[in-house]
């Protein structure tokens, strides 16, 4: 039978509940005097500092009772939810892992960690923690909405559903359960459903002052009706926020105010990284770069060992580069041919960056580190990397369908292709070439944190495509096995013919859905799932010509890499 608070502690929650923080605090002093342990009076201390908006206090408040009851279901939960509303990610995340090692059926210990996982795009793993909490707690409206939306992200769309409408039942008057299924209808291009689920949003969002016009914007735009998008917006917020503003700008582009455009793109990426707290270091790339090209040189590379092929897994199929550049549009014509599963977007080889730095001795950071692996008893490093990143694929639930081959379309996984070139020296690597203009524009219009946050100022996205194209440009005479390269354009422009011969590098044969990817119904869960469900086009190829002078600046960095690429400048 548990024990009852301490007197002191019930009077100190009778005083914070009458709005006497002063007091409660002061009882609460009064208590952990004389017995410092006492996990009542700690939690009610935490409590109190919170509301006072002290959070520093209140989390050491939380680890005290931690450390005096390492199992405290309050303290463990409380302190990973303070550190990820502060947005302190790296030790919210420790603290879950710590709450889940001490209390493993702890439901809550499960959901906070797959949210965080979650995210950190490592949807798998935080469906894995979702079910574990569902399993434990039973059908509750806040795990089965987790749930939904990881699968959503995963573009499972056919589970997703049962799992949102479930929660629906559970909680029939949240409007962003009803709005979270209304986008679960449309990426199944079903936009009856779609509607009817936004409209009973909109409705209920009246009564609790929730908005939903983005959404609806949204949904205009992509049945090409932008000016009946934009006057919804300008119609219903006087102070719009930041994904307002940038949708705005996004419909003043689509309807030829090209001037407008750009100042609202401008606008609403600089408040989108202020308030995302994100910048640009330019410093800290071009460093970065300098060392990966002194540790990876044609030299370096020949002494590097390499990892055997696992002829008895799936073999990835790396598709490299900037965001927008057509990665997405690739990776569904491939996920179209049966011998292919789509990965999307993979974050094991970003991974592979600390798995390194772990495995060898020494303090070298990366990539210096690498120079140990000519040692005969560090030779074993490449096929590590390999099975790791396998291991990875597998939980993933890229082996479960039994195709031969998968996708990983990470853009700007360029960064590490000497690393993917040790660990799978057999794989395909497709390179996407696209305007670097249109990239730029592209990137400008959408909230991206690729590429070291450079998307968020037509400057920093210049400077980025530049460091990456002397990058690629260094690994290209260095390792001395070629990447496909293809060109968005030329894809547009004879979709037969590089289809062919993308599936020829691969060793597939042709299958005829590869040029009807349009109508895969998989969801692509990036930017481009809208127009990857579309016949292919044209429309944007060229979008960056009437925006020319303000691109003109950055024409004396950015025209070498232009024609360099073979396009006109």
């Amino acid at each position: 039978m548990t024990a009852s608070p301490h007197p002191l502690v019930l009077k100190g929650r009778q005083a914070f509940q009458a709005g006497d923080l002063s007091g409660a605090l002061s009882l609460c002093g009064m208590r952990l005097n004389e017995a410092p342990d006492d996990g009542d009076a700690l939690e009610l201390k935490a409590v109190i500092q919170s509301a006072r908006k002290d959070f520093r206090a209140a989390e050491a408040t939380m680890r005290q009772a931690i450390l005096h009851d390492p199992a405290s279901d309050w303290a463990l939960n409380d302190l990973t939810q303070l550190l990820h509303s502060q947005g302190h990610k790296a030790a919210a995340e420790i603290a879950a892992r710590t709450a889940l090692i001490a209390r493993p059926q702890d439901p809550q210990a499960h959901l906070q960690l797959a949210v965080i996982l979650g995210e950190k795009d490592d949807l798998p793993a935080a469906e894995y923690h979702n079910r574990r909490a569902f399993e434990l707690a039973g059908p509750h409206p806040q795990i089965l909405v987790n749930l939904g939306l990881t699968l959503y992200n995963q573009g499972r769309i056919a589970e997703a559903l049962p799992a949102l409408l479930e929660a629906h039942r559970l909680q029939s008057d949240s409007a962003q359960i009803m709005a979270h299924i209304s986008r679960a209808y449309e990426a199944k291009r079903d936009m009856a459903d779609a509607y009817i689920w936004l409209e009973r949003a909109e409705a209920q969002g009246k009564k609790t002052g929730e908005d939903f016009t983005l959404l609806r914007a949204l949904y205009l735009r992509n049945a090409d009706q932008p000016q009946q998008a934009l006057e919804l917006i300008d119609r219903s917020n006087d102070k719009p926020g930041a994904p307002a503003l940038l949708e705005r700008a996004v419909l003043l582009d689509k309807l030829g105010l090209h001037d407008k455009a750009m100042q609202g793109f401008v606008t609403a990426k600089a408040r989108l990284a202020q308030d995302m707290g994100v910048r640009y270091d330019a410093a800290k790339v071009t460093a970065e770069f300098a060392a990966l090209k002194t540790t990876f040189t044609a030299d370096k590379m020949l002494r590097l060992p390499k990892a055997a092929v696992r002829r008895d897994q799936p073999q990835p199929i790396f598709i490299l580069g900037f965001p927008r550049s057509g990665t997405t549009l690739i990776e569904q014509m491939l996920n179209s041919h049966p011998d292919v599963s789509a990965g999307g977007e993979l974050p094991f080889v970003h991974e592979w960056q600390k798995l390194v730095t772990g495995l060898l001795p020494g303090d070298q950071p990366f990539p210096q580190a690498l120079a140990q692996t000519v040692a005969a008893d560090h030779h074993h490093i490449p096929g590590l990397l390999r099975d790791y990143y396998l291991g990875r694929a597998e939980t993933y639930g890229l082996f479960s369908e039994g195709k031969p081959f998968f996708t990983d379309k990470m853009p700007l996984n360029d960064v590490h292709l000497p690393l993917i070139r040790l660990a799978f020296p057999q794989a395909t690597v497709i390179r996407m070439i696209r305007h670097p203009l249109d990239v730029a524009l592209s990137m400008l219009s959408h909230n991206l944190t690729h590429g070291y946050n450079s998307g968020y100022r037509l400057e920093t996205i210049i400077a980025h495509m530049v460091a990456m194209h002397d990058l690629n440009t260094h690994y290209d005479a260095a390792l001395g096995q070629p990447t496909l390269d293809l060109k968005y354009e030329d894809f547009i422009a004879d979709q037969k013919g590089h289809t062919l011969r993308v599936l020829g590098h691969i060793g597939l044969g042709f299958h005829e859905a590869t040029l009807r990817f349009h109508t895969n119904p998989r969801h692509a869960p990036t930017p481009s799932y809208a127009q990857v469900s579309k016949p292919l086009n044209d429309r944007s190829i060229g979008r960056w010509k009437p925006y020319a002078r303000f691109f003109a600046p950055f024409m004396d960095k950015i025209g070498p890499v232009i024609e360099s690429l073979g396009y006109e400048v």
